[in-house]
């Protein structure tokens, strides 16, 4: 071969050969977090040892290796170099879904305006999917439930656990609120592309602010015992334009599963009297009951409202005095007043007495 042949053949080889030798550690990798607050750039470092083939990814640990757009609008793909890979929500795309927009309100615990009558009898919400899935806030027994408790509204459930507890989202999501309220406390909001909300209240400190995306099983705060609160546990809610269900239809939180990938809301289910009751949901007829019988089950609600009464407590009154007076038995009482204290009663407490 003649020496300015092999001249140029060195200098076509010479750059691949000083690639193979130093590979780039580094795989820039899309920012999945829009409106985080950081314009850094995400990236992944790679194994020194970590050397890709035309076409093909070798055999590794799962180590996420690139995220592609693959023009579907709404979902981005994620290559792991053990030949795997998943789908992620484009939440940059998601900024101007309507779910995102329509009466969006910052810090404001309920910026709904919509007539309860006005929403659907029956809605079926999808709470997970492919590219999501549903991750329990704080697993734990409930310790008060949803319902009213001490004649007032309990819009959630309690999760017991101790200051300090990381508690993270339940769903993917972008935060619509991260304030301070005189009830909550410190409290989180998350909208929901399904058109839910969930709350997270008496936290002892928020590590997200308003507009981060994230995505469930994110770390948003730690548990607490802010505003009013007898004690560190995690108040969370369930909402659905504005108006507030039993979160136990979703989810149980002893075993942190979710019951059903597809929840469908009743419209009674927003009334504060209406509680989950377990026995209903494995029959499809219970689930998907006609218009007529959802009537009738809000009609037998707003009668059982009306019927309501409340002993106001006074001066010297014990509990077991005040059942005496409404002609109840002690544990009657007590059934009617979930979380009451019998030893702890203030003048001015309302007790339900029937």
């Amino acid at each position: 071969m003649k020496k300015k042949d092999i001249s140029l053949v060195i200098s076509l080889l010479l750059p691949v050969a000083l690639f193979a030798q130093a590979p780039d550690t580094t795989i820039n990798k899309r920012a999945l977090f829009p409106g985080s607050g950081s314009s850094t750039v995400d990236t992944l470092t790679v194994p020194k040892d970590f050397v890709t083939e035309p076409g093909s990814f070798r055999q590794g640990k799962g180590a996420e290796v690139d995220t592609l757009d693959i023009q579907d609008g709404r979902l981005l793909l994620v290559l792991k170099d053990d030949h795997t890979w998943y789908y992620i929500k484009n939440f940059k795309r998601m900024e101007s879904d309507s779910s995102f927009v329509k009466d969006w309100v910052p810090n404001s615990t309920n910026p709904y305006t919509a007539p309860l009558e006005s929403l659907p009898l029956h809605n079926a919400i999808a709470l997970v999917d492919s590219a999501s899935r549903f991750v329990v806030p704080y697993q734990t027994k409930v310790f008060s439930r949803f319902g009213i408790r001490r004649g007032r509204r309990h819009q959630g459930v309690d999760l017991p656990l101790k200051t300090g507890t990381p508690v993270v989202a339940a769903f993917d999501g972008r935060v619509r609120a991260s304030t301070y309220s005189k009830g909550y406390g410190n409290l989180v909001i998350i909208r929901h592309e399904n058109g839910l909300e969930t709350f997270y209240g008496h936290l002892s400190k928020r590590e997200v602010e308003v507009g981060d995306w994230v995505r469930a099983g994110d770390e948003i705060g730690l548990g607490g015992s802010t505003g009013r609160s007898t004690g560190p546990h995690l108040h969370f809610e369930t909402r659905y334009q504005g108006y507030a269900f039993d979160p136990e239809w979703i989810a149980d939180y002893e075993t942190g599963e979710l019951r059903k990938n597809v929840f469908v809301l009743r419209r009674s289910y927003l009334d504060a009297h209406s509680r989950y009751t377990p026995e209903s949901v494995d029959e499809e007829e219970e689930i998907y009951a006609d218009e007529e019988r959802i009537v009738e089950e809000e009609k037998r609600l707003a009668a059982e409202r009306a019927a309501i009464r409340y002993h106001i407590v006074k001066n010297g009154e014990s509990l077991s005095v005040i059942a005496r007076k409404e002609g109840k038995s002690l544990n009657a009482v007590i059934k009617l007043n979930p979380g009451i204290n019998p030893d702890k009663l203030s003048i001015g407490q309302k007790i339900r007495v029937n």
